[in-house]
């Protein structure tokens, strides 16, 4: 039990953390966020939007409780992470760079797989 709390907190920070450090970019318009996400075809505008929205997500996900938003910024992180990954992809083609967002959606799936397990054990996270 403490194990799989401990894991989940450990994945959960490192999930968080990539979120929240993508995202920070991203509200300060910095020139890299921004010729990046324009260069996928993304109107400026979107940019510090995104940026606000991983933020919350990612504070969401910290909160111990919270179940039904935490459940709505789960997936909300997934579709960013899935978004640019596809979106990467439809406009480039298949670069071995996009390999890299396997590892944020393997943190956000393990972070939310040991969530499920802890609830389902009657614990508050």
């Amino acid at each position: 039990m403490k194990k799989a709390k401990l894991s989940y907190w450990i994945a959960t920070i490192i999930f968080a953390g990539f979120m929240l450090f993508s995202a920070i970019p991203d509200i300060m318009m910095i020139s890299d966020a921004v010729a990046m996400i324009t260069g996928l075809g993304y109107p400026k505008y979107f940019i510090p939007f995104i940026g606000v929205a991983k933020t919350l997500g990612a504070i969401a996900i910290l909160i111990p409780g919270l179940n039904r938003l935490k459940e709505w910024a789960y997936a909300g992180l997934f579709f960013d992470l899935f978004g640019a990954a596809y979106s990467g992809i439809a406009v480039g083609g298949f670069q071995p760079p996009i390999l890299f967002m396997l590892l944020p959606l393997g943190f956000l799936f393990l972070s939310y797989f040991l969530w499920h397990k802890i609830k389902q054990q009657g614990n508050k996270t």
